[in-house]
C-alpha cells in the first residue's frame, strides 16, 4: 500500500483554515492540552490514559453539545449529539505511551492498535448500519493518527469479502485475538489501496504551548483546529455561507425597528408590534418624519407603496432604511479591509462616535466623502476621514426615494433605545449590558463587536469576536429585502454543487463548439489547450443567467467557479499575461481559496510586489467574468440592487492599492456594464 502522511494544517477544509478562532478558545486549548500532558504516565493503566484523553476533548471542545465516552467495546466515541442515543460519529482507540508493541508508525499501520479500531468501525458501520462515522483516531496520548471515515470505508467497508468475514467471525464468538490476527493483518498486509492519515506528535508543540506570551500561539492554530467538532464530525463552522449568525441577525432587525416572525411555512419580517415599538429606531424614526413633513401625500406614484397611510408610511420608511444599512453594513466591511491591509492599523477605521457623532456626520461620510475623490472633498470632511477612499460607486450617491422623501440627515438622533434582550454587548465586567443606548452609537457599537473581515485569515481573533462576512450579509440582505412575502436563501453547498455540475460541462461544449474538438472533461481539455489568451477569450464568452437573482448568491458561486475552472486548466493570467503557475484556486464550501505551492493561503500585502500582482490579477479576472459573463433577472427590483452591492462587495475582496492612499475599487455600479448585467422584469 502507499501512505500519505497529512500534518494538521494539510488535513484541514481550506475554508476552515481562514476562521480565526477566539483568543479565549485558544487559552482554553492550552490550559488543557498542558493538563493532559501533566497526566501522562508511560506505564500507567490504558483505561487511566483513555480517561485523560476524554476529559482533554469534553472539556476543550465537546462538553456542551456531544456525549464522548466508551461504547461497548469501543475505548472511546464521540457522539453527534448531547446523549448515547446519538450517532457515533467519532471513534478512538486509545494505547498508553509506554505500549509501543501495539502502536501504529507513520510507516506501518500494520498493528494491532489498527487491527482494533478496524473491529470497531466494523461494528458500527456494518453491524449497527452507521453511516454518520465520520473520523477514526489512534492515539497513545503523544502520538495521534486520524483516519477519514471516507478511506475506511472504500477500502474496508466497501470490500464484499472482508465484510463476509467479518460477518462469520462475529457469529461463531471467537475472540477478537482471531479476528486480528487471521482477518485484520493479511488483509491489511495485501492492501493496494492508497492509505491517508493525519499524524502529529503532541511533544512537537510543547514549546510554543508553554510560551508564556503568546507569540508563538499561531502554531497551534492548526491542532486546535484538528481536534474541534468542526473538523472531526465535519460540522459547519462560524463562516460558512450556507448558515445565518441568528444572534447578529436578530439585534440587527431590533436596531432597525424589526422582528422576524413565522407565518406558516414562511418567515416574514414585519414592524414592532404597538407596544413594542421605539421612536429612535430607523424605522420609527424615518416614519415620524415622514409623518411630520407631510411626504406621503406628495409622492406621485404613492400606490405603489401601499393602499393606505400607515401601509405607505411604512413601506417608504423601510426602503430608506434597507438603502441606510446596506451601505452601513458594506461601509464596515471596507473598514475592516482597510484595518487587515494595514495590519491592524486602527486609524483606518471610520465608523465610530468619534468621526461620526451624529446622523448629520453620517450623511457627510456619505455624500461628501465617499462620494467625492480626496482632493474635491469639503475642508471640514478632509481630516477626520483622510484614510477613507474614494468609491466609485452609485451606492453612495443619493437615491430617488431620498431625494423625494428623506435623507438620514433628517433623523432626530435624540431618541434612546433599549438594548437587544440578547445583546452582544458587554459591560467592563464582561456582563451583558442592559439599559438604553442612542441609537446610532448602539449600531457602531453592536457592529464593532463582530469581524468584519471579508476575507479571513490564519490567525487568533484577540478580541473574541464573531467572523460576519460577505456570504452571511448576502443572506440577510436577501432576508430583509424579501419582508413581505419571506424569502428563500439558496445554501451555498447547492449552488456550489449546481455551479460545479454545469458550469464545467458548459466550459468544455463552449471549447469544443469553438475550435471542433471532443473534448469529454476538463482534464482532456487541459491538454488540448496552447493559446491561454485564446483560452481566457472564450470562457469569457460564456453567458450565466439567474432568472430569479435574489441577492446574487447564485452568480457569486457562478463567478468563483469559472476562476477555479481557468486555475485548473492553468489559463490563470495576470495583467502582463503571465502564468499564475505558483498558485492554485479552488472553491471550499463556496468561497473562493488561494493558495500557494506550500499551500500556504494567500493574503493581500500592498508592499510586497508578487502579493501585489497576484490581487490586482484576482480583482481584473472578477471584474471581467463579472462584466461579461453574469447576468440576472428579478421581479423585485430591490433585488437588483442587493445583488450589485453583492457582486461589488466579492470584487471589493480584491480592491488593491494603485499608490498609496488612491485604492482601485469596483467599478460605478450604475455603469453601462453594470446595468446590462441585471435586466429587471416584471
Amino acid at each position: 500500500m502507499k501512505i500519505t502522511r497529512l500534518k494538521p494544517r494539510k488535513a484541514l477544509n481550506k475554508a476552515f483554515l481562514k476562521v480565526k478562532p477566539n483568543r479565549s478558545e485558544i487559552e482554553r486549548f492550552k490550559a488543557n492540552l498542558i493538563k493532559l500532558l501533566g497526566n501522562i504516565d508511560e506505564i500507567e493503566r490504558e483505561e487511566n490514559q483513555k480517561n485523560h484523553l476524554r476529559d482533554f476533548l469534553r472539556d476543550t471542545y465537546y462538553k456542551e453539545n456531544h456525549e464522548v465516552n466508551t461504547k461497548d467495546t469501543k475505548d472511546l466515541v464521540i457522539h453527534h449529539g448531547k446523549t448515547n442515543k446519538t450517532d457515533v460519529g467519532v471513534i478512538i482507540e486509545a494505547k498508553r505511551p509506554g505500549n509501543r508493541a501495539e502502536m501504529i508508525k507513520p510507516d506501518d499501520i500494520n498493528k494491532r492498535a489498527f487491527h482494533e479500531i478496524l473491529l470497531y468501525y466494523l461494528r458500527e458501520r456494518v453491524t449497527e448500519k452507521n453511516i454518520n462515522v465520520k473520523h477514526l483516531i489512534v492515539s497513545n496520548v503523544y502520538e495521534w493518527y486520524i483516519f477519514d471515515e471516507k478511506i475506511f470505508e472504500r477500502v474496508f467497508a466497501q470490500n464484499r469479502k472482508l465484510v463476509k468475514q467479518f460477518q462469520d467471525f462475529e457469529l461463531s464468538k471467537k475472540p477478537t485475538e482471531i479476528f486480528y490476527t487471521e482477518i485484520a493483518e493479511p488483509f491489511i498486509a495485501e492492501i493496494k489501496h492508497d492509505i491517508e492519515f493525519t499524524c502529529f506528535d503532541i511533544r512537537e508543540y510543547e514549546k510554543p504551548l508553554r510560551n508564556q506570551n503568546n507569540k508563538d500561539d499561531n502554531k497551534l492554530i492548526a491542532l486546535f483546529k484538528l481536534l474541534s467538532p468542526e473538523h472531526l464530525l465535519k460540522l459547519p463552522f462560524v463562516n460558512d455561507s450556507n448558515s445565518l449568525d441568528k444572534r447578529f441577525y436578530g439585534e440587527l432587525l431590533h436596531i432597525i425597528g424589526l422582528a422576524e416572525k413565522k407565518e406558516g411555512s414562511k418567515k416574514i419580517i414585519e414592524r414592532n408590534a404597538p407596544g413594542q415599538r421605539h421612536t429612535g429606531t430607523l424605522l420609527e424614526n424615518a416614519m415620524i418624519q415622514l409623518d411630520s413633513l407631510d411626504k406621503i401625500s406628495r409622492l406621485e406614484n404613492a400606490r405603489q407603496f401601499g393602499a393606505t397611510q400607515n401601509e405607505r408610511l411604512f413601506n417608504v420608511a423601510l426602503e430608506l432604511g434597507i438603502t441606510w444599512i446596506n451601505r452601513i453594513l458594506f461601509l464596515k466591511l471596507l473598514e475592516a479591509q482597510l484595518v487587515a491591509y494595514h495590519k491592524g492599523d486602527k486609524s483606518y477605521e471610520f465608523l465610530n462616535t468619534e468621526k461620526v457623532k451624529d446622523y448629520d456626520d453620517l450623511n457627510s461620510l456619505f455624500f461628501q466623502v465617499l462620494a467625492r475623490r480626496p482632493h474635491e472633498r469639503n475642508e471640514d470632511v478632509k481630516k477626520a476621514f483622510e484614510k477613507v477612499p474614494y468609491l466609485n460607486s452609485s451606492l453612495f450617491e443619493p437615491t430617488e426615494i431620498e431625494q423625494t422623501n428623506l435623507f438620514i440627515s433628517q433623523l432626530r438622533n435624540d431618541k434612546p433605545i433599549p438594548l437587544y434582550p440578547q445583546t452582544v454587548l458587554k459591560d467592563e465586567t464582561g456582563k451583558k449590558r442592559n439599559g438604553n443606548m442612542n441609537p446610532l452609537a448602539y449600531l457602531f457599537a453592536f457592529l464593532s463587536a463582530y469581524d468584519f473581515a471579508s476575507e479571513g485569515s490564519e490567525d487568533i481573533q484577540e478580541d473574541n469576536k464573531t467572523l460576519i462576512n460577505a456570504s452571511v450579509l448576502g443572506l440577510i440582505f436577501e432576508k430583509i429585502n424579501g419582508y413581505k412575502d419571506g424569502s428563500f436563501f439558496t445554501p451555498g453547498f447547492i449552488t456550489m454543487y449546481m455551479c460545479r455540475e454545469t458550469i464545467r460541462k458548459a466550459v468544455i461544449q463552449k471549447f469544443n463548439e469553438t475550435k471542433g474538438w471532443n473534448c469529454s472533461d476538463l482534464n482532456t481539455l487541459y491538454n488540448k489547450i496552447e493559446d491561454r489568451t485564446e483560452a481566457n477569450k472564450i470562457i469569457n464568452d460564456i453567458k450565466i443567467c439567474d432568472p430569479a437573482v435574489g441577492s446574487g448568491h447564485f452568480l457569486v458561486s457562478a463567478l468563483n467557479e469559472l476562476i477555479a475552472i481557468k486555475s485548473d486548466l492553468n489559463i490563470l493570467l495576470d495583467r502582463q499575461g503571465r502564468w499564475l503557475k505558483e498558485y492554485h484556486l479552488e472553491v471550499v464550501n463556496d468561497e473562493l481559496i488561494v493558495t500557494d505551492e506550500d499551500g500556504e493561503l494567500f493574503e493581500y500585502n500592498p508592499s510586497n510586489k508578487e502579493s501585489q500582482r497576484i490581487q490586482e490579477t484576482l480583482f481584473h479576472e472578477k471584474q471581467a467574468i463579472i462584466e461579461n459573463c453574469l447576468f440576472g433577472v428579478d421581479i423585485n427590483p430591490n433585488s437588483v440592487k442587493i445583488c450589485r452591492l453583492r457582486l461589488w462587495i466579492e470584487l471589493l475582496k480584491n480592491a488593491y492599492y494603485k499608490t498609496t492612499p488612491e485604492l482601485v475599487t469596483p467599478p460605478e455600479l450604475s455603469s453601462n456594464s453594470w446595468l446590462n448585467m441585471l435586466t429587471l422584469s416584471y
